[in-house]
């Protein structure tokens, strides 16, 4: 079955969104829509100033928000008024968890299914990773790091050229970036049970944080680490394509990331490494995980297929978020559960 698709938000990442749908045969790309109009004009498709102009008009299917998470919850009831029973809204999903649970409470009265663009577990790599941890290559998992390291935090002028409502967010390496690899560690690993965290900031041209470590308890004892420091880079010839390197340890071996996209296997006691992914081809961002995540969609759309991401499952993620400031701000580990 085919559908149709319009898209609100015309920055720097919607770029890999509009791109996305166009290689997806089942959809049909209606309109963009941006405050700024010439931003929207220059997707090349009918452009509007007015979300809610956009969706009287051309009554897609689905609506694909793309927005700052500031700006999410006013999209999606301007669609759910508008009667579009699907919307993609992009991460971290709303300004708060409070906010985020309103929305979804108002969505499930009308209805409708949101779906979150979480994409960094779509990636490739992260696929890969956790068919090896299924199918037993490294024994028991006992732990996993990642390591964040996209070195574009430096300086007066950092985020400006890509994304510089970066630089006014008070709550930022974790809301905007870290709640990615909560939403990783949870695909690997199952969700969190505690978290304790602590953040800093680097980089005193911004508000937020930039830099930390965060550690979660995950079932079965496993742990993770988040190293994240967005002042500092790692070996790559795309410091966006992976973002940063990361170990999986078992009880039989362990899995690396590294940054050219590739996925290493090497067993307990040994030398030798097996490549299980080869270093990733693909030119545009994180191996094209964008896509992957939308095709994923388009397959729920079109036939019914199951859906990863729904906006009440992610509350998972977002409650996690929470736990991770709110033990910063203590210095003590937080339950989930507890909050």
């Amino acid at each position: 079955m085919q559908f149709s698709v319009a898209c609100v938000g015309a920055g720097y990442f919607s770029q890999f969104h509009y791109e996305s749908w166009m290689r997806i045969p089942k959809a049909r790309l209606l309109a963009a829509c941006d405050t700024e109009l010439e931003k929207a004009r220059a997707t090349s498709l009918p452009a509007f100033d007015d979300l809610g102009a956009m969706l009287s008009e051309t009554k897609p299917d689905v609506l694909d928000v793309i927005l700052p998470p500031i700006a999410h919850a006013t999209a999606i009831r301007t669609a759910l008024t508008h009667g579009t029973k699907w919307i993609i809204c992009q991460k971290p999903f709303c300004n708060s968890l409070d906010e985020a649970r309103t929305i979804i409470a108002e969505a499930n009265v009308a209805g409708a299914k949101i779906i979150i663009h979480e994409n960094f577990r779509f990636q490739p790599w992260y696929r890969v990773i956790k068919s090896a941890i299924g199918q037993g290559l490294i024994g028991d998992v006992l732990q996993a790091t990642f390591r964040l390291r996209p070195g574009d935090g430096q300086g007066p002028q950092a985020y400006m050229d890509r994304q510089p409502y970066f630089r006014k967010m008070p709550r930022f390496l974790i809301h905007e970036t870290g709640v990615h690899y909560v939403d990783t560690f949870r695909y690997l690993l199952g969700d969190p049970i505690a978290v304790y965290a602590d953040l800093r900031r680097v980089n005193p041209c911004i508000a937020g944080e930039d830099a930390g470590f965060v550690i979660s308890d995950h079932p079965g004892g496993v742990r993770a680490i988040f190293d994240g420091n967005r002042c500092a880079d790692h070996a790559s010839d795309n410091l966006r394509r992976t973002m940063g390197e990361a170990l999986i340890e078992g009880t039989a071996g362990s899995l690396r990331l590294v940054g050219d996209g590739s996925v290493l296997l090497r067993g307990f006691g040994t030398l030798d490494e097996t490549v299980l992914l080869p270093p990733d081809a693909h030119d545009g961002f994180g191996g094209d995980c964008v896509h992957h995540l939308q095709a994923h969609v388009a397959a729920a759309v079109s036939s019914g297929a199951d859906l990863e991401n729904e906006a009440e499952d992610y509350l998972t993620v977002l409650n996690a978020e929470e736990a991770i400031y709110v033990s910063a701000e203590s210095g003590a580990k937080i339950r989930l559960d507890d909050l």
